[in-house]
């Protein structure tokens, strides 16, 4: 399934709390039915319904990587759609990208795909001024 909306009131209530969601991608329909709903694609939809300013995404690779294989430290909406258009994004990448896309589309600041096997791959793209893996934004 695909998210159609999200109810970001409960995530808020979080917010008042020492708790910390983890988040199951199970979508209910309208008349009960429920959905397994790519958790890429759910953790776009949340971000985006939660206002947040930026997306991390962890992977296995170290972002997106360009036809020689090296890494891409900035794309926008528009290098990133002529990517996943000529082949160069492809694979498992694309709902990751396309996700981050939507994403920027719908207000969080900017998305980021980077390797989650990097130790303190978090740390080094919040507090560093190159990050560590492919910022898409909206530039």
């Amino acid at each position: 399934g695909e998210p159609d909306r999200i109810n970001p009131g409960i995530l808020e209530a979080f917010e008042e709390s020492d708790i910390i969601p983890v988040i199951a991608p199970i979508g209910i329909g309208a008349s009960g039915e429920t959905y397994n709903i790519n958790a890429d694609t759910a953790a776009g939809a949340i971000a985006s319904a939660l206002g947040a300013r930026r997306l991390l995404m962890l992977t296995d690779v170290a972002g997106v990587l360009d036809q020689n294989k090296e890494l891409i430290a900035d794309l926008n909406l528009e290098q990133a759609r002529a990517m996943i258009k000529d082949g160069t994004i492809s694979g498992g990448m694309i709902p990751k990208v396309e996700t981050c896309m939507q994403a920027v589309k719908r207000g969080v600041e900017a998305a980021v795909i980077l390797d989650g096997r990097v130790p303190h791959a978090l740390l080094l793209e919040i507090f560093t001024s190159h990050g560590a893996g492919t910022l898409i934004g909206d530039h």
